[in-house]
This record gives C-alpha cells, sequence and structure tokens, in this order.
C-alpha cells in the first residue's frame, strides 16, 4: 500500500498539509533536476511571452498521479492540464501551480515555485508553497497559522502607505501591461517603493514574513494565490479584491490591516482593476 493511500489521509487541514507537503517536496525536486533539460523544450501560451516548459507539465502530472494514488477520489485544478475530475464523492479540490514563476525558471532566476493547495467544499485549508530553486518552504492551515521553518509568521507593521513596500507582477498581454504600468506611475509616488520578483506565490509569503509589506496584482488564477492567499490570511494579512469584490482575475490585494484601506484605496483610484 502507498505511503499516501486514501486510508491515511483523512479530510481534516492537518492531514491534508501534510499530504500537500510531501507531494510539493518531491515536485519542486523534479523541477530543479528537470530545469537543464526542460528550458530546451519552451512552448508559448496566451502570447508570446507566456512560457510553458516541458517541466510544468512533468510536474504537474506528477503532482497528479501523487494526489491520485493518496485521494483517488479528489478533484485537481491544475494550471496546464485544468480540471482534472472524477466521479468522486469527496469535497476536497486541489489547487496546483506547479511551476509558479516559469520564466525565472526560464532565465535561471532562483524565484520559482510549486504552489499546492486543498480546499474543502470550496474553502481552502491548507497550503504549501516551495521556492524549487532552495527549498524555502512556506505553510498554513485554515485557523492554524502560516510557517516557514518551524517560525509562525506574523507580516510587517508599516506605520504608513509611504513606508510600505509593495510588490506586484504584469500579465502577458501588452494592452494589460499598458494599464497596469500607468497604475504603477500613479502608485509609486506614494510608497515607500515597489518590487517584481516574478511568482504571485512566493510574493504572498514575503508579505506573510513581512520581507515584503504589500502586494497587489490583477489577472491571477485560482492556481497562482490559492496556497500563498492562505499563507498570508493566517500571517494575519489582509487579502482582498477591490470594492468589495473578492480575490480574483481582477484583483488581488494583500497587505497589514494598518496599510491595506490605504493601499486598496489609492489602486482603485488608479483604476487598478481596469484595462484590458
Amino acid at each position: 500500500m502507498s505511503e499516501f493511500s486514501a486510508a491515511s489521509t483523512p479530510s481534516t487541514p492537518g492531514a491534508l498539509l501534510g499530504l500537500a507537503v510531501r507531494v510539493a517536496r518531491e515536485a519542486a525536486a523534479t523541477a530543479r533536476r528537470m530545469r537543464a533539460e526542460a528550458i530546451g523544450d519552451v512552448q508559448t501560451k496566451s502570447t508570446a511571452t507566456d512560457v510553458v516548459t516541458a517541466a510544468d507539465k512533468a510536474v504537474e502530472r506528477q503532482v497528479i498521479e501523487a494526489l491520485r494514488a493518496a485521494r483517488p477520489d479528489d478533484d485537481v485544478l491544475g494550471e496546464e492540464y485544468g480540471t482534472s475530475a472524477t466521479s468522486a464523492t469527496s469535497a476536497v479540490r486541489w489547487i496546483l501551480d506547479p511551476i509558479d514563476g516559469t520564466v525565472n525558471y526560464l532565465y535561471g532566476l532562483p524565484q520559482y515555485a510549486v504552489s499546492l493547495a486543498a480546499e474543502l467544499d470550496g474553502v481552502v485549508v491548507a497550503g504549501v508553497v516551495v521556492n524549487a530553486a532552495n527549498d524555502d518552504e512556506w505553510t498554513a492551515t485554515l485557523g492554524g497559522g502560516a510557517w516557514r521553518g518551524g517560525k509562525r509568521l506574523h507580516g510587517s507593521a508599516p506605520g504608513s502607505l509611504s513606508q510600505t513596500l509593495v510588490g506586484t507582477g504584469f500579465g502577458y498581454d501588452a494592452r494589460r501591461r499598458e494599464h497596469q504600468g500607468r497604475v504603477l506611475a500613479g502608485l509609486i509616488t506614494q510608497v515607500r517603493d515597489i518590487r517584481r520578483f516574478g511568482s504571485a506565490a512566493l510574493d504572498l509569503c514575503a508579505v506573510a514574513e513581512g520581507t515584503l509589506d504589500a502586494y497587489y496584482e490583477k489577472g491571477l488564477n485560482p492556481w497562482d494565490w490559492a496556497a500563498g492567499g492562505l499563507v498570508a490570511t493566517e500571517a494575519g494579512i489582509v487579502v482582498s479584491g477591490l470594492g468589495g469584490v473578492a480575490p480574483g482575475i481582477d484583483m488581488l490585494v494583500a497587505a497589514p490591516p494598518a496599510v491595506h484601506g490605504p493601499l486598496h484605496d489609492a489602486l482603485a483610484a488608479l483604476d487598478a482593476a481596469g484595462g484590458a
């Protein structure tokens, strides 16, 4: 019997996290091992700048197979292959980004991650993000806090928006980038500085541990932020959309409570959720 057998993996946040961590660590090792080979097989998706490597696909297949071995009735939503559905009665759905930060992966920049979350009855209850370049790892369970290397995370405490270091990202469509550039130009005079690292999952974990104060981005899919969003939320970070809308494809804003409101209002005034 597999060590990941269904009998040994009940549908509790802690048990789901344990499975997610083991699977994500193995997936990260595969991504790292495959890099030299995988970057020789690069294709594009939505635009010529939106790349996918052989490793993205191989890692996703590996994770799906491992999850299926452990919990054969669960569904999996992955970036590369979409929903892998079963005739399941399980209330659990896994949300996977096999390599978040594929452009970084392609160029050898050490910011690319395996992101895996477990959703129970539509609510994310467990998540892990592993930086495959160096094995840094962040975990969270709903109500159980966010952690890195045995240390509980609590985010940062900037005194004002003007003292806030903000991370962001950009879409692949040229029209969207043009609008995002205008938003960035309007925001940069209101904050301490802006950073763009190229992985939404790692950016959210950075906010959780305080190496970024805040983060925002338009165009994120569930696999981009499911695990990292839980890590941030469990670290006391407010994760939202704009104007009372839930975080998602239109906008995600993550910031400590003291500056979330001012950052939200600045982004709303700049029409950050608008454009293409």
